[in-house]
């Protein structure tokens, strides 16, 4: 009997492409993976490359009209919600690739978020709050950053990634930073190697595809690395 191979979804969303410091991140993990024998399926969307709009009223109307009542145009507007949302439920393990600029999250990673964070799809409202509908599932932040910020009251960013990941139940949260890109070559070199490091481990540390339980039901929220982006990291 085959294993399971192991369902990859990574979200990137540097204004830089391919030169930006978050994609050096996320091509390490990729790197890692294909070199780690896992098997794996892995799906990348590039945000700014793909041109995210944000959202809008007709829109979100779009979603909030049963499917057989939509019309035409509202079928149309809820593709790309639907798509995303189809992708993130197949995915055991959700990668985002997270520059920081102005210290939060690109518009574009905002606009993503904001198609998956669906009442009634991701997450629901109960009497005693919000509650997750995608639980046992990991996701690893990889956050690029020109300054030092993780642990300060500065560090918007972690909290809002936790924030937004456990309203839909991915609570087990792992963070790798690469902090100082924008401080001296030298601290440059030293972040984005520690990160490397710490992305080798998180992969070496994934389970076989295959395994009846996957996924650790413990909650870290806390770096797996402290790779030590301005508040354009890129």
């Amino acid at each position: 009997m085959s294993a399971t191979p192991l369902n990859v979804l990574l979200v990137s969303s540097s204004l830089f492409g391919e030169k930006g410091n978050s994609r050096e991140l996320a091509s390490a993990f990729v790197d890692a993976l294909q070199a780690s024998g896992h098997e794996h399926q892995l799906t990348h969307h590039d945000l700014v490359e793909r041109d995210l709009p944000h959202l809008g009223a007709a829109e979100m109307q779009a979603w909030m009209t049963p499917a057989d009542e939509r019309s035409a145009e509202q079928r149309k507007l809820a593709e790309l919600s639907d798509g995303f949302l189809a992708e993130l439920r197949a995915a055991d393990l959700l990668v985002i690739a997270a520059p920081l600029y102005n210290l939060g999250l690109p518009t574009q990673m905002k606009a993503w978020f904001d198609r998956v964070l669906r009442a009634g799809e991701t997450f629901r409202y109960t009497e005693k709050g919000p509650v997750g509908l995608l639980e046992g599932k990991q996701a690893l932040v990889l956050a690029a950053r020109g300054g030092m910020y993780a642990g300060s009251d500065l560090d918007s960013q972690t909290p809002h990634l936790t924030s937004m990941l456990g309203l839909m139940g991915i609570t087990d949260q792992h963070f790798v930073y690469a902090e100082g890109l924008n401080m001296g070559d030298e601290q440059k070199v030293g972040a984005l190697s520690e990160a490397r490091t710490g992305i080798a481990n998180y992969v070496d540390a994934l389970p076989v595809a295959g395994n009846a339980q996957p996924w650790s039901s413990s909650t870290s929220s806390a770096p797996l690395r402290r790779a030590c982006s301005s508040s354009i990291g890129g």
